[in-house]
């Protein structure tokens, strides 16, 4: 039989049991609370003495944090670009830094109400085909991925934001399952060196997702052969920190227009676009 808390008595011992283990613990003690009661920050504030019947639910969202799951899937909500989606553990959480890969596509499409054809390979949770499809009111989206699992969490999220005319999801490996012609490829792909060692939460996300090979950019390199091949316009695309030079020396004996590298808030190269 569970407790009875008082709201300020829970959030203190949430705080408790996070605080060795988790940054900002406090903080998150009130996320979990708000998403439990449905309630938000404002309600918690000025509820302090409100009596929570009921404190399983809460408790078992506090182990699993303590245990360094992300908070994401525990709510199973991230925001991301003002808007906020359903994620589940068969897809990437969404990072901050992924917004600038957004921005990257609007700065190079002038006209908001194109009609042209966007692809998107790993499209995980459906956030960068739902941004650009709520930007690009005329645009079409088709939307690839390797998991079926995260195809179910896109169309959640697609269906939430009523775009199922418009976005179309596939299932297959980078650019195999689209014959029709692309005018704006679009990618996050995984970037990260086989090898590399992660932080303790990651692991609790889609692996296929974050490795991209030996080196880590093979991916990446086979999407700029697809670009190259069926004459893609335009190709925006996330990588890793340390990529750059690889990418421009892959590309040096290529015919393109222009390649243009932009960095992260931290001044990390963060990605490119490149337009034939």
């Amino acid at each position: 039989m569970s407790s009875r808390y008082l709201v300020k008595d829970i959030l203190r011992d949430i705080t408790a049991k996070l605080n060795p283990l988790i940054p900002r613990a406090s903080r998150e003690a009130q996320l979990i609370l708000m998403n439990v009661l449905n309630v938000d920050e404002l309600w918690l504030l000025t509820n302090q003495s409100f009596e929570i019947k009921d404190s399983d639910e809460i408790f078992k969202m506090v182990k699993r944090r303590a245990s360094h799951e992300p908070l994401e899937y525990i709510t199973n909500k991230v925001s991301f670009y003002s808007q906020e989606f359903y994620i589940d553990k068969g897809a990437l959480i969404p990072r901050p830094e992924t917004e600038l890969l957004i921005d990257e596509v609007i700065k190079n499409i002038k006209d908001k109400n194109a009609d042209i054809t966007f692809v998107e390979v790993g499209v995980g949770s459906g956030i960068i085909s739902i941004i650009l499809a709520l930007h690009f009111k005329n645009a079409k989206f088709i939307a690839v991925d390797i998991s079926q699992n995260a195809l179910d969490i896109a169309h959640k999220n697609i269906v939430k934001f009523g775009l199922e005319k418009r976005i179309k999801l596939r299932l297959g490996s980078l650019l195999e399952p689209i014959k029709e012609k692309i005018d704006y490829l679009v990618s996050n792909p995984p970037y990260i060196a086989n090898a590399e060692k992660l932080e303790l939460n990651l692991s609790y996300e889609p692996q296929n997702a974050l490795f991209g090979g030996e080196i880590g950019d093979e991916i990446v390199k086979a999407l700029l052969d697809e670009v190259l091949k069926r004459e893609i316009n335009f190709f925006s695309c996330e990588f890793g920190y340390d990529q750059k030079g690889k990418i421009s020396s892959y590309l040096k004996d290529k015919q393109f227009t222009f390649l243009n590298f932009y960095k992260d808030l931290s001044d990390f190269d963060r990605g490119f676009t490149l337009g034939l």
